[in-house]
């Protein structure tokens, strides 16, 4: 018997679950059964007892648990049993991608208390401190054409930011193309890579990463210079319970996973609701040059329209839009946390 064994069965397990029963259910003594139930709860495990009824989980625990969210799953989750939860790792996109490579099962989930190498877009870093985010990356393989596949960023969007307000009701908003904002401030990154089959050129599978801000306090984004720029759950007042977030975030990317790519006009609306872009002056990079123009509307493959300075229509489909910001009576690009470590 194993510590993951006991939380898994507090897991699964809706209200009292005697000593009795849990001992008969692992092959162990009552004894055996204590000494795990009072580590879980030295962990900070909610676990209440009772001399006549045993013992019930009262809530989640407090930091992420591979036993917890494998038994929170729906059976029938693309993501059940396939959870993984490592104290620290470089990047959950890099180990995920080499698991990947070495065939590892779509639905594959990997998150981590602390990442040592963060990646973000364009190849930035992803600052990613310990305890103060979620940071998580889920293994697809969909069966799709590249071109089908090139929309998925927008999509992983619409997901993520739902799963947000499910899990803790943030009214969040989407920043083209992945950038998660609340009240102004990006909440969350989110970086999608695919690869392809050396042989054929074939999709092989696709890594979706995220790293979402949860405790950080408004001293902390102070000291990085970002307090202008980022926020986190907790700052907004909207704080959630690492397990309960993942667990909405994974229910929402099942829902993805069912509905791609067939469903596309669907999310393309929802997408279109949230996203703070259109109606914005921005910033753009093109062949080597950065113009500016008025963002006009997301088109049919979540590209953003934008009306260039130059008298000229521009479809972005790929690198960073900066918003710009009203400083001082006239327009300057403003320091976007789509450009800095997250």
């Amino acid at each position: 018997m194993t510590r993951r064994e006991v939380a898994a069965l507090l897991a699964r397990t809706e209200g009292w679950l005697s000593g009795e029963e849990m001992s008969r259910a692992l092959g162990v003594t009552r004894a055996a059964v204590w000494k795990e139930i009072a580590a879980l709860r030295g962990e900070g495990w909610p676990i209440a007892a009772s001399t006549r009824l045993g013992y019930r989980l009262e809530g989640p625990p407090p930091v992420l648990s591979a036993p917890y969210l494998n038994a929170m799953l729906p059976p029938d989750s693309l993501f059940a049993g396939k959870v993984a939860v490592e104290d620290r790792v470089d990047s959950t996109n890099t180990r995920l991608k080499a698991q990947a490579a070495a065939g590892a099962p779509a639905g594959s989930v990997l998150l981590t208390l602390e990442q040592t190498g963060g990646r973000g877009t364009h190849g930035r870093s992803f600052q990613s401190p310990r305890g103060e985010g979620l940071y998580l990356s889920v293994l697809l393989r969909p069966r799709a054409s590249i071109e089908d596949l090139l929309t998925l960023t927008g999509w992983a969007a619409v997901a993520v930011r739902e799963g947000i307000e499910a899990a803790c009701g943030a009214a969040a908003e989407i920043k083209w193309l992945n950038d998660i904002y609340l009240n102004g401030r990006k909440l969350v990154g989110i970086l999608t890579e695919l690869s392809l089959l050396s042989e054929s050129a074939e999709p092989d599978y696709v890594v979706i990463g995220m790293g979402v801000n949860l405790t950080q306090s408004e001293a902390v984004f102070r000291a990085q210079g970002l307090e202008d720029i980022a926020i986190s759950l907790a700052q907004a007042g909207r704080p959630a319970n690492p397990n309960t977030l993942t667990l909405a975030l994974l229910e929402q990317l099942d829902a993805l996973v069912r509905d791609f790519p067939g469903r596309q006009a669907d999310w393309l609306e929802r997408y279109r609701a949230h996203c703070l872009t259109p109606g914005r002056r921005v910033s753009f990079d093109e062949d080597g040059r950065t113009l500016t123009g008025a963002a006009k509307g997301i088109d049919g493959r979540f590209a953003l329209l934008v009306a260039g300075d130059d008298g000229r229509e521009h479809t972005v489909s790929s690198g960073t839009v900066r918003l710009i910001k009203e400083r001082d009576g006239g327009p300057a690009p403003g320091r976007d946390h789509h450009d800095l470590p997250a």
